[in-house]
């Protein structure tokens, strides 16, 4: 008799065991990510170079752009899970990403008192919506396409995994390329192009899905409300969030103020949640959950200078021998693909053995890996001299020590929160995970616009003013990790891990910031 995944999940064929429709998510994915990696490595750029913002401005912008972009799945996740279902709200993310990589292209004269501006605050609100409505979507329909029980759903998620970093890595190299080569609107629109592809191959392979993903109750999305259907009142919701967005991104201030507020209450809600509702074994594990959680905010912080700080430290100080500097924004995803299978294994092998690092020993690792990074970046700088370039190599040894500690973080976190949190709460546990990812993006941004309190572009204290900040994050990141390291037991006791029961198999998939 054949299984289920044999009469449903495959019937429309498969390509390497696994439904085509995971393909096509694959694809859509990787060319979302090819237009958003493709701009992030461009935007710092942008915005110090084009529109003449300072770092210290420039780097508060690029937080709280990168902030949204974490908090937006919230609404994005609700309106798919209540109303529209998970395809229609992949398809209108796409839609509102690709008009808004395609309005980044219209560049103006610069400056900061360009009328084009405005324009720029919408692009970057289409973007931070429509990453809402498709990030948190996308990686749903890709486990909506097996049975919970089916072997082959953490093979689905690795695939997909690598689709995003493979979008990621040729969407850094390609578009930092044509942008800092040619001009922004070639960068920008080769992003624009990549979305555009994504979307395209996404309403193609719409038999391949299965059907999977549509609305939970289709009448109620077509009935008239106002008179005006339900469904097109739901986008009318996404276009004031877009709205709502532009402003936020211009008032980075207003931002930190929301993360601050609305994090201490949700922190507050799920504890006074564990204490009242929950029984002790539980309880304790979302206090261990909330460990990871606040730990992640300082990794986030220092891991996404990448993109801002560390993207300008690398045009100015460092000598590329003429490759532009954001194509180095492709490093780490590459290393990603690379090391990841690695990682994996490891962990299994280790696993085997009884010798696998709990979760919380590998928040530790990854803080001081992290924080060796900075330190190791410094080392090369000094050594050479501030007043001569930083040998290239030390960019790429920065990258590859965050890129492990990244591996040591991300998807092991993911599965943490999966693993600890009690059924009726894994929704609440996974939100506030990405919560912390945008508090961390925010702080980052604080921490770049600090390495440019000083810095002019050129200058040797300029060099000094950034390496000191990276100096002491780098310091920084390596006590805290000590210290989760030497309290990772009493965290891992609190876990309870030996009457941990899974009731199915599940899966747990990395996501990208």
């Amino acid at each position: 008799m054949a299984t289920t995944y044999e009469q449903d999940g495959d019937a429309a064929g498969t390509i390497l065991g696994h439904p085509k429709g995971l393909f096509v998510l694959f694809f859509a994915e990787m060319w979302e990510r090819f237009s958003y990696y493709g701009m992030r490595a461009l935007l710092i750029f942008y915005l110090t170079k084009h529109w003449l913002f300072s770092d210290e401005k420039s780097g508060v912008i690029y937080g709280a752009y990168t902030a949204l972009v974490y908090i937006t799945p919230v609404l994005g996740g609700y309106l798919a899970d209540r109303y529209l279902g998970q395809r229609k709200a992949v398809l209108f993310g796409a839609v509102l990403l690709t008009f808004g990589h395609f309005l980044m292209g219209f560049e103006g004269d610069g400056g900061t008192s360009s009328s084009a501006l405005n324009i720029f605050w919408l692009a970057l609100a289409f973007i931070i919506v429509g990453s809402g409505f498709l990030k948190a979507n996308i990686s749903v329909m890709v486990g909506q396409l097996y049975p919970r029980t089916d072997v082959r759903r953490d093979g689905a998620y690795t695939i997909f995994y690598m689709g995003i970093n493979l979008g990621a890595a040729i969407g850094s190299l390609l578009c930092g390329y044509l942008g800092e080569t040619y001009g922004w609107s070639y960068g920008f629109g080769a992003a624009g192009v990549g979305m555009l592809l994504g979307l395209i191959v996404f309403i193609w392979g719409k038999p391949l899905l299965l059907g999977r993903g549509e609305a939970p109750d289709p009448a109620r999305l077509a009935a008239p409300v106002a008179g005006i259907k339900f469904e097109w009142l739901l986008y009318v919701v996404g276009l004031l969030a877009v709205v709502l967005c532009w402003w936020m991104v211009q008032n980075q201030a207003v931002v930190g103020t929301v993360l601050g507020a609305a994090g201490a209450v949700l922190v507050l809600y799920v504890l006074f949640t564990a204490v009242t509702k929950l029984e002790r074994q539980d309880r304790d594990r979302i206090f261990a959950a909330m460990f990871l959680i606040i730990g992640s905010i300082l990794f986030w912080a220092l891991f996404e200078q990448a993109g801002s700080s560390l993207n300008l430290f690398t045009d100015r100080y460092v000598d590329r021998a003429g490759v532009p500097a954001s194509v180095f924004q492709s490093i780490n995803a590459i290393y990603i693909v690379l090391l990841a299978p690695l990682f994996a294994g490891l962990w299994t092998m280790l696993g085997r053995k009884g010798m696998e690092p709990s979760a919380p020993a590998k928040f530790g690792l990854a803080l001081m890996q992290l924080g060796l990074g900075f330190l190791v970046l410094k080392w090369g700088a000094d050594a050479v001299g501030l007043e001569n370039a930083t040998p290239v190599i030390f960019i790429f040894l920065i990258y590859l020590l965050h890129t492990t500690g990244e591996l040591c973080l991300s998807p092991v976190g993911l599965s943490a929160m999966n693993r600890l949190a009690p059924a009726h709460m894994a929704s609440l546990i996974m939100g506030t995970w990405f919560f912390a990812s945008a508090t961390g993006n925010f702080a980052a941004g604080l921490i770049a616009a600090a390495t440019g309190s000083e810095a002019a572009a050129g200058e040797g204290a300029g060099k000094g003013v950034v390496l000191d900040v990276y100096w002491t994050i780098g310091l920084v990141a390596i006590g805290v990790g000590v210290a989760v390291l030497i309290i990772s037991p009493l965290i891992k006791k609190l876990m309870h891990l030996d009457t941990l029961k899974d009731a199915d198999h599940t899966t747990t998939e990395e996501v990208r910031s």
